[in-house]
């Protein structure tokens, strides 16, 4: 071989040996540069042989004279840790640079101390997470797919945990301190009196009140509860003033529980940008998904021999499906117009199936929640354990229809599913979508069943809204009984849990384990499932936002249950359940759950915006009191201000400032659109680069095999 690449490049290549620029004529063979008529000049920069002599796109080792110079100004400029060298060479120029940091001026040496010293925070922190041995431990056990999982609940403990200290340090504690030290509080609201028929607020039980009565307003939130820091209407409209320092409860409240939602909204939209850089590459399809699959698919991170079968079986799936998928879509092309026709008209018969589905459901949440109401506003004091029950059921009723259609109807939908004949990629994807659309839709039925009770159905003038505003016969405290819906979700979800993994996981690990063989086979271990799993825990979340401005505390106790179910279901996973067989791709960026978690949050946002601005606050309880609006706290905060605070705030929220901030942001917004159409344009002709890279190394391997 070496005697016939003598003959063909002459004396520049020596044998065994590299010279300093290969033979141009085999460059211009190959497919990079055949193309580059085609190409244009963008192609220069990307290495291709635009004459003789060697392509840009290849560094040389060694400089004109022979020395190692200019690749040494190179490597000053390229980490170590990316240089094609081998561990000799790299202590090698790390000692040379040890030895050059002395000549260095004292900028460059603060900025690599400062370089240094974040990487030792970094370092630090990396090993204070949270939960990271359990993580560790997961992923080692069975993969990064369900450690994603585990990740995504940690970070909703986080985002939840956060949140619970700012609305306590705000409103709950400056609550607590001002009443344990008695201080004189005064009273913002000066019409008290005005609607005399609209103050009556008692939750208190009458007369004598069993043991069993205070478990039942436990669990569903009524009674002594009330009269807690957990529901809106214990808070009072008034301010304290101690040592020249005043204190608004009413505008800390509300200030705060805005604070609460935009400090959501950036954290998710931070994760979210971070996730999705890496999903774009990962997930991309223009680039060789076969290669990457066999070559850089492995999991290296697996410590034990099940797990590792399992991903084993996971990859060969994977190779199995994306063929399963291509072959659809040749069967697709190839169907007949007839064919195709039949399949549109059986699809579209599906979907109506599954819009009447989803009706139901919302119809069945409807009637639970008005019947519910209607049953809770004529209750008086349970005389027995039986009725105290049975009002205890009756107030659970929206919470069990919801639960109940979130278990039964996407069951149904991965049955329709199936008769659509959809790749079995974009099933998951659809069957998800719809999953998503009845979790969250299903809040939105209860929101507007109780949004229909209170307003009278938007009817002011109605003869149960035309005194106060609001159904205040029925709802006495309005924004206490939206608390209460909430928190009895939150309880009922935690429940529900708990009951499953006992009543249902546990024993069908003991059945499948020491059962009988044929019932092993047919019902075999439990999959655990990572789309369904964080799908229920974006439920969770959205039920905490959308109850947060009326119930407090209810992200500490969101917090509370998150924990808890961290250690329920690592225990889970650990006993009664493997990997699935089928994987999720969405699952390994969490892009999508991050997506669904923001619709959840842009959802929880309608009905605190409409209660601060629009429908008017209960006149008997919370902290606006007598107020129009609870944007009227801000706005009688704001008059109390100097007269150039004052004017600079009116200046802010008025057309003048308005209409050139739309302007200026719809200016920003076309420029970052143009900017994003120039980047995919390069990153159109990058994807195109690497491909003709590719076969360039198709090329140069079928010259080396001739030439054996």
């Amino acid at each position: 071989m070496d005697q016939h690449w003598e003959e063909e490049t002459g004396s520049k290549w020596a044998a065994g040996t590299w010279g300093h620029q290969p033979p141009s004529a085999l460059f211009r063979q190959l497919p990079s540069n055949a193309t580059l008529r085609f190409r244009g000049n963008k192609a220069s920069g990307w290495g291709a042989v635009l004459g003789e002599g060697a392509p840009q796109g290849i560094p040389q080792a060694w400089g004109s004279d022979g020395s190692k110079e200019e690749v040494a100004a190179d490597m000053e400029t390229i980490a170590l840790q990316e240089l094609p060298l081998c561990m000799a060479e790299k202590r090698r120029h790390r000692l040379q640079a040890q030895q050059q940091a002395g000549q260095h001026t004292r900028w460059q040496q603060w900025q690599a101390g400062q370089q240094r010293l974040q990487r030792k925070v970094g370092s630090i922190l990396l090993h204070t997470q949270l939960w990271r041995s359990s993580l560790t431990c997961i992923q080692g056990h069975f993969g990064t797919g369900i450690e994603t999982y585990f990740n995504f609940l940690r970070f909703l403990v986080l985002l939840n945990l956060v949140g619970a200290l700012v609305i306590g340090g705000f409103v709950v504690a400056p609550s607590i301190t001002f009443e344990a030290l008695g201080l004189n509080q005064t009273e913002q609201a000066t019409n008290l009196t005005a609607n005399s028929p609209c103050m009556g607020y008692d939750p208190n039980h009458q007369g004598l009140v069993s043991y069993f009565t205070y478990i039942m307003d436990l669990l569903s939130g009524t009674g002594f509860m009330e009269l807690t820091y957990l529901f809106y209407g214990y808070y009072r409209n008034s301010a304290v003033d101690f040592v020249g320092f005043s204190y608004n409860i009413p505008l800390a409240y509300l200030l705060t529980v805005l604070c609460y939602f935009l400090l959501c909204l950036a954290w998710i939209v931070h994760r979210s940008v971070h996730l999705l850089k890496r999903g774009l590459v990962s997930e991309d399809r223009a680039l060789s998904t076969y290669s990457i699959k066999v070559f850089a698919g492995w999991d290296f991170g697996l410590t034990q021999l099940p797990t590792a079968i399992w991903k084993h079986n996971s990859i060969r799936y994977e190779l199995k499906l994306d063929l399963e998928e291509e072959a659809s879509r040749r069967a697709m092309a190839q169907r007949s117009p007839a064919q195709r026709a039949w399949l549109y008209t059986l699809r579209g018969l599906i979907n109506l199936l599954v819009v009447a589905l989803l009706g139901v459901a919302f119809y069945c949440i409807y009637l639970a929640t008005e019947y519910s109401q209607t049953i809770l506003s004529q209750q008086s004091v349970a005389q027995s354990e039986s009725k105290a029950f049975w009002e205890l059921m009756v107030s659970y009723l929206p919470s069990i229809v919801i639960t109940g259609a979130n278990l039964v109807v996407p069951m149904a939908f991965g049955v329709l599913v199936r008769l659509e004949q959809y790749p079995f990629s974009q099933e998951i994807k659809l069957t998800l979508v719809r999953s998503v659309f009845l979790r969250l839709a299903s809040l939105v039925v209860l929101l507007v069943s109780l949004w229909i009770k209170i307003t009278c159905c938007g009817q002011t003038e109605a003869p149960d809204c035309r005194t106060c505003g609001y159904n205040h016969q029925d709802f006495r405290c309005w924004e206490t009984r939206v608390g209460q819906e909430m928190y009895k979700l939150l309880v009922f979800d935690l429940l529900t849990m708990l009951l499953v993994t006992l009543l249902v996981e546990f024993p069908r690990k003991i059945l499948v384990s020491h059962g009988p063989t044929l019932l092993a086979q047919l019902w075999g271990q439990q999959e655990f499932l990572v789309p369904a799993n964080v799908l229920d825990l974006v439920y969770g979340q959205t039920v905490c936002w959308v109850g947060a401005p009326f119930c407090p505390l209810l992200p500490l106790l969101n917090t509370l249950k998150y924990i808890l179910l961290f250690y329920l279901k690592k225990l889970t996973l650990f006993s009664n359940c493997r990997p699935g067989d089928r994987t999720f791709r969405a699952s390994s960026s969490n892009f999508f759950f991050l997506l669904v978690l923001l619709l959840g949050l842009a959802i929880s946002w309608v009905p605190a915006l409409y209660s601060i601005f629009v429908l008017p606050p209960s006149q008997a309880c919370g902290p606006f009191r007598a107020e129009p609006s609870m944007w009227n706290a801000a706005l009688l905060a704001i008059d109390k201000l100097p007269e150039l605070a004052r004017g600079f705030f009116y200046f802010v929220g008025s057309l003048g400032f308005i209409v050139p901030l739309f302007l200026l942001l719809c200016i920003f917004l076309f420029y970052l659109m143009a900017l994003a159409d120039s980047y995919s344009r390069l990153v159109k002709e990058l994807k195109m680069q690497l491909q003709l890279e590719g076969r360039d190394k198709v090329f140069l391997v079928n010259q080396i095999t001739n030439l054996t």
